[in-house]
């Protein structure tokens, strides 16, 4: 869905109300897209005229703050946009930015992100960083357990295989969202799912021990009734 210029999408309202702040502080990354300036300016844009102060945090080609560390963790919101997550993490690691995430989430920092910013933060997902057909990507930063699939009613591909990974032990039992769907949770606790359009829905899939089979669930999904048009 596209967000109308000038308007902050759905899903980061939430994001920014869940700090309790008047004037919340967001640093936006879009690593998995090779920091592409047209994304962050983007960003800014729509952030232009709203109570809030953003940042954001570019690795290519350097860093583009002396401190990253210090930057995130003065942070009340740090969203992470899509693209390849294999490629994200990777280059996180080269400058510990998998040490820093950890520590802005144990710090009560909002963690937030769309497609390869949600596989991030689970143990892993299904992607198509390495190419044009999907895989299970094993290699996320595990502040979640289980994995995570985005994309899941529009993408064709996303759903069997997903249920194929899982059933075969290469991926974790997770979550699964829709378009405009997304889990919230508090620590490693699931909240709640929202959705930012109607009929976009949230799911468990799992495996159990003993059944070699997958269990699809779908779970209740809270509409936040403010799409735009």
């Amino acid at each position: 869905m596209r967000v109308p210029d000038g308007q902050v999408p759905v899903h980061l309202k939430y994001a920014l109300r869940l700090t309790g702040r008047p004037e919340p502080r967001i640093c936006v990354l879009n690593t998995a897209n090779g920091d592409d300036p047209r994304w962050t300016l983007l960003m800014h844009d729509r952030f232009a005229g709203h109570p809030a102060k953003v940042s954001h945090l570019a690795l290519f080609p350097m860093p583009n703050v002396s401190d990253p560390e210090d930057l995130l963790l003065s942070q009340d919101v740090i969203f992470v946009g899509g693209g390849s997550v294999a490629n994200m993490v990777a280059v996180w690691r080269v400058h510990g930015l998998d040490v820093i995430m950890r520590k802005a989430w144990q710090a009560g920092i909002v963690l937030a992100g769309s497609s390869a910013g949600g596989i991030c933060w689970f143990e892993g997902g299904t992607t198509d960083s390495f190419g044009r057909h999907l895989r299970a990507f094993g290699d996320g930063l595990g502040l979640l357990a289980g994995s995570y699939c985005p994309h899941y009613n529009s993408e064709p591909g996303r759903r069997p295989l997903y249920h194929q990974l899982i059933a075969d032990g290469a991926l974790p039992s997770g979550i699964a969202c829709d378009d405009g769907a997304a889990a919230h949770f508090t620590d490693d606790t699931l909240t709640e799912l929202i959705a930012d359009r109607p009929g976009s829905s949230a799911y468990r899939v799992t495996t159990g021990a003993d059944d070699p089979g997958v269990t699809e669930t779908r779970l209740d999904t809270r509409y936040l009734g403010e799409s735009p048009s």
